[in-house]
């Protein structure tokens, strides 16, 4: 007995329209191309496909009769989008209704230059020098035009995309962050000192909120930092942790703008640093071991204690050594005041998480020889900012921060301030 024959006859059946049918016959190209170059020339092929596609749905199908049909196909024309940060030369199916053109979607997003723009900051933060920016992408075959590499196209969508950056960033509301504590810190680059801002909110989180540029690190450009963040909604009528280096211009600069609400700490690490340099190398050890335990005392008075001993014992030989121990002594302690877990305490006695971000702009910068002004510095520096920002992560200890928050809103009402919500509810 014979079996019957199952054979399908799909001459009749149609395809679904929202299947998309890729040309995979044409993507067998020359095998000795270089991987790259098969897959540049298979994704253009794709590429040709969909902006067809998109023709074929707002057209209806090539030679079939349609009668609502709204637009017509009428050739194709030189066109380019945006590959590999460059721009590709291609040739684009167009379509007209009403005597206009009609926009393919699939053009409309591979042409929009904000990739090309992105992959330029990218390359250039990255230490890519400009002439070398074509040699950093992926080959592509030499038939293929292409354009946007040159230096000055680099040049100017590097700077057009960092200014528009910087704009964006130094306009942001900050009235929305509920920040327990401000960390500020400058840097040189140049003939400028650009001064920077690091907030932490009551979960944690790190934001980068702003920053000011002037000749050195002074009161007044401190100052003006402060006052563009209070303008876009920084929060001065409560208590702030305020972590400084031991600038006398940033403290200045926090008292004015803050004034009581300002609990200001001084950093650990550089106070270290300025009493060992007033010391030989040989009387180093036991100094710097007396302060490290001092520092991490539990009980402030302990901690107050050692390091008065401490300055009393250097008073006679080393003067200066004893000095600056005792120069902001109690603001030394004021983590140690807060009640807070051991590893949140040691994050927030540094100024470690500023000094993180700072040292970003020093990587970044290292390729550039001449610095044409302020603004360019103010642009190489957010766009550095703004690429950390993208590996920020939540400070150590962050599970302790509402005993934090705490501490902050009991100082408040010792201190009489009146909060934003309690106004509101009254009113």
């Amino acid at each position: 007995m014979k079996r019957e024959s199952h054979t399908i006859d799909r001459s009749h059946q149609v395809d679904s329209p929202a299947q998309r049918h890729l040309p995979l016959v044409d993507l067998l190209v020359d095998t000795r191309a270089e991987l790259m170059e098969l897959a540049v020339a298979s994704g253009l092929k794709v590429l040709t496909t969909m902006l067809e596609e998109d023709r074929t749905t707002i057209c209806g199908p090539r030679y079939q009769h349609q009668a609502g049909r709204q637009a017509s196909r009428t050739g194709a024309v030189p066109s380019e989008v945006v590959l590999g940060g460059r721009k590709v030369a291609i040739r684009r199916p167009r379509v007209r209704a009403n005597g206009a053109e009609v926009p393919l979607p699939t053009f409309q997003l591979m042409a929009s230059e904000d990739p090309l723009n992105r992959r330029v900051v990218e390359q250039m933060l990255l230490g890519v020098a400009t002439r070398q920016y074509a040699r950093s992408l992926e080959p592509l075959p030499s038939t293929m035009a292409t354009r946007g590499t040159s230096k000055s196209a680099v040049s100017r969508r590097f700077v057009a995309k960092t200014a528009a950056q910087l704009d964006t960033w130094r306009s942001a509301a900050l009235d929305a962050l509920d920040l327990v504590a401000l960390l500020i810190d400058g840097v040189h680059i140049g003939d400028h000192c650009v001064v920077v801002a690091l907030g932490i909110d009551h979960t944690g989180q790190k934001h980068a909120l702003g920053l000011w540029d002037g000749s050195t690190e002074n009161a007044t450009v401190c100052q003006s930092l402060l006052a563009d963040l209070q303008s876009r909604g920084l929060r001065t009528d409560r208590s702030l942790l305020v972590i400084l280096d031991g600038s006398k211009a940033l403290h200045k600069a926090t008292t004015q703008t803050f004034g009581a609400a300002a609990l200001i700490h001084r950093c650990h690490v550089h106070k270290l640093r300025n009493i060992l340099e007033h010391l030989p190398e040989g009387q180093r050890a036991w100094v710097r071991a007396i302060v490290v335990r001092a520092h991490r005392q539990t009980d402030v008075a302990t901690a107050r204690r050692l390091l008065q001993d401490l300055a009393r014992r250097l008073e006679d030989r080393y003067p200066s050594a004893a000095a600056s121990v005792r120069e902001g002594l109690e603001e030394t302690l004021t983590v140690l005041t807060l009640g807070l877990s051991e590893r949140l305490r040691q994050s927030l006695a540094t100024t470690n998480a500023i000094e993180s971000l700072i040292s970003r702009t020093r990587h970044v910068k290292r390729n550039v020889t001449r610095w044409r002004g302020g603004q360019m510095v103010l642009r190489w520096t957010a766009a550095a900012v703004l690429e950390a920002v993208k590996g920020f992560r939540r400070l150590k200890g962050y599970k302790d921060m509402p005993k934090l928050v705490a501490a902050l809103r009991a100082r408040d009402q010792q201190l009489g301030f009146t909060s934003r919500e309690g106004v509101e509810e009254v009113a």
